[in-house]
């Protein structure tokens, strides 16, 4: 029988809280019988939700807390003040190990402030980076760091990759993941002060697929798995990335629905364009994870709905069936020593 994955959940965080927050725990412990939920949050409301569904009440378990970190709070006096809110005991019971994984779709800065504070990181990783998913034409690739560390140095960037490739391995299952990193340029000798220092010591790196600098225009097309940058670039990426693909979207809706004959037109090709969408549909992978720490921290969208709940927990389950927090553990021991 394997083993089995405790996660606790953040059941008050995010715009969907707690219905599509309970209704996602509910459809994973159905579908998946090596996962156990703790939702903390305001217990009626949690225990109000769960009266809608039938389940094993031996999977999930309710955890009340009486405060909630909003969006707009500074992550750090939250963190250090509401001590009774959902997010911070939650990590707390992820740092006890009384639960194996968090999961939170409430404040990323809070998310991010939590992880390092409560959770703590693990021995010689010097910061924990978030590493969202993101579609490019031939599945995936991993972007790290995407949030966490707007002022990073070239060591740290080293190990991001290190950890981006373990993660890509073992969880999305591509063998031997290429690594780049983000620059201006193709050639070895462009960037800024922190790519050229950091690219001949992923050029050093024997346990990583180093294969160079990658230009921005290029990550659609997929010819990397994992891209390093610091957390400003990587955010600045992220949210270009889905503020066009929205605008894409609207411009294609827009345009099929301006005169009768694009109308028909939109008819015909909507099954096609149904699938082809799918294909950019990032959900099925969870949410993003800050690498590092002593325990699983996933970060999911403040609008989540049930899907990608129910997807972070098996995300999860996979993270500890595969081993990524030893096996972090034991290559950065390996390289520190």
């Amino acid at each position: 029988m394997a083993e089995m994955t405790k996660i606790a959940i953040d059941a008050m965080g995010g715009d969907n809280a707690p219905g599509e927050i309970v209704k996602g725990a509910i459809e994973a412990v159905c579908e998946n019988d090596n996962v156990e939920i703790v939702l903390v949050g305001f217990e009626d409301k949690i225990n109000s939700e769960l009266e809608k569904y039938n389940y094993d009440k031996k999977k999930v378990r309710v955890v009340n807390s009486t405060e909630i970190i909003l969006m707009d709070e500074p992550p750090v006096n939250a963190i250090r003040k509401k001590k009774d809110s959902s997010m911070v005991v939650a990590m707390n019971m992820v740092k006890n190990r009384e639960c194996d994984a968090f999961i939170s779709a409430g404040s990323s800065g809070a998310v991010l402030v939590g992880g390092q504070v409560i959770v703590g990181r693990i021995k010689g990783i010097e910061r924990p980076p978030l590493a969202p998913v993101i579609p490019t034409d031939n599945g995936v690739t991993l972007l790290i760091d995407a949030g966490a560390n707007v002022d990073a140095r070239a060591s740290h960037l080293v190990q991001f990759a290190r950890m981006g490739s373990i993660y890509m391995e073992r969880i999305v299952g591509i063998k031997n993941p290429r690594v780049a990193i983000v620059n201006i340029g193709a050639e070895e000798e462009k960037g800024n002060a922190l790519v050229k220092e950091t690219f001949p010591m992923l050029k050093n790196c024997t346990d990583i697929n180093f294969v160079g600098s990658i230009e921005a225009r290029d990550i659609p097309y997929g010819v990397a798995d994992v891209i390093v940058c610091d957390a400003f670039v990587g955010n600045v990426i992220l949210k270009l990335y889905e503020g066009l693909a929205t605008t894409l979207l609207l411009k294609i809706k827009s345009g099929m629905m301006s005169t009768i004959k694009s109308k028909i037109g939109a008819l015909l090709v909507k099954p096609a364009l149904k699938d082809t969408l799918k294909t950019f549909n990032v959900e099925k992978y969870g949410g993003a994870p800050l690498l590092g720490l002593n325990g699983l921290v996933v970060k999911i969208h403040g609008n989540s709905k049930s899907i990608e709940v129910k997807n972070a927990i098996f995300q999860c389950e996979s993270f500890k069936k595969e081993r990524v927090f030893e096996t972090i553990q034991e290559k950065l021991n390996m390289n520190n020593d």
